[in-house]
């Protein structure tokens, strides 16, 4: 924390900057300060993924699913700055159906059909460059507000359902990191970000699934390429301090990011009547909160905190991948006996709880 990078002071601040403590020249840091690789196995009970259901008996919809989720993550903060980045295998039960499947127990041919689970890869990075490390300063450290970095970041994921997603998407912009008690800290990063490249087997043309005209009711080769929008991610992490010191053994944590509209959702394609396409939505991604029991240090004491973390979480993410939950679309509603109403594939609100391993 004490590397959090911090804004350039106004002009008006000059003389203040003067009289502050100069910060270690990067050139004097070993190239890197902290190394911390892990990994977590983790299952989300009631996740959901949009065009993903199923019939009950009773005619209710079933849109949930669970998935293992088996991760590595490796953080690293070195002389100029921060590198995070983390891959995740997400394996769902049957009701998110792997391919040939194009829902639980119908094949692409709209026959009864048994498919595996689906399985998916996802992966991202976020880089930031701290203006305290670049500039050589403190002066910007002010109040609670410890640094601003530069950030630029890569998202991508590739899956073997039908809709054959393989997300490629770019961020670039700012964090602003505070201080939190006990060692805490809070991060918000205004950034812009750009989808550019995905893929939607049902909006491919000649798929069965989409209209005849390349660029006006199908895609040629079923890539999606969405425009450029805004995006808010934040996080928060704060040890548990004020219990008694038998019980410091439990921290805190969270998550919340905002995605804004990023055109329709078979971008380049229009919103045309008849065709399915539908403008996006602004997207919400969170964990809220995620309580952590650092186990080994209970165990084994301090020199082995947060070797393995014990969590538990709760997880929200509505508009998933932007697809509006309240549109009448094959991916967010489903139409049973004439009726069409939201099918609930579009917003995901589960427990979540894992086990993390530090090596």
């Amino acid at each position: 924390m004490a590397l959090s990078l911090a804004t350039l002071a106004p002009a008006g601040f000059a003389s203040a900057a003067d009289l502050t403590i100069k910060a270690p020249k990067p050139a004097e840091l070993p190239w890197f300060i902290l190394i911390d690789n892990r990994v977590t196995y983790s299952y989300i009970f009631t996740a959901a993924q949009p065009g993903m259901f199923s019939i009950r008996p009773d005619g209710t919809v079933n849109a949930k699913t669970t998935k293992q989720v088996y991760s590595f993550t490796h953080f690293d903060i070195w002389r100029y700055g921060t590198n995070f980045f983390t891959i995740s295998l997400y394996k769902s039960d049957h009701n998110d159906p792997a391919a040939p499947c194009i829902n639980a127990g119908i094949s692409s041919a709209f026959l009864p059909a048994t498919c595996a689970g689906a399985s998916e890869i996802y992966g991202l990075f976020r880089s930031t460059f701290g203006w305290n490390q670049l500039f050589n300063t403190k002066a910007f450290t002010v109040g609670p507000l410890q640094n601003i970095s530069f950030e630029v970041g890569m998202d991508a994921n590739t899956e073997n359902r039908f809709f054959g997603a393989a997300k490629r998407a770019a961020v670039a912009g700012l964090q602003f990191e505070f201080a939190l008690p006990y060692k805490g800290y809070f991060n918000v990063a205004p950034l812009v970000y750009w989808e550019f490249n995905n893929h939607n087997s049902f909006a491919q043309c000649n798929s069965g699934f989409s209209g005849p005209l390349p660029g006006v009711s199908c895609l040629s080769d079923g890539n999606t390429r969405y425009k450029p929008t805004w995006a808010v991610e934040t996080n928060y992490y704060m040890d548990l301090g004020f219990l008694p010191e038998n019980m410091q053994y439990f921290s805190i944590s969270g998550r919340a990011a905002w995605y804004g509209k990023k055109g329709t959702d078979t971008e380049p394609l229009p919103v045309l009547p008849g065709n399915g396409t539908f403008n996006t939505a602004v997207e919400f991604n969170s964990e809220p909160i995620r309580l952590t029991l650092d186990a080994s240090k209970a165990i084994w004491g301090p020199k082995w905190s947060h070797y393995v973390d014990v969590w538990v979480a709760y997880r929200y993410w509505q508009n998933k991948f932007g697809l509006d939950h309240n549109a009448p679309s094959a991916a967010c509603s489903v139409t049973i006996g004439g009726v069409t109403r939201a099918s609930g594939a579009c917003t995901e609100s589960s427990l979540y709880s894992g086990i993390t391993v530090k090596f």
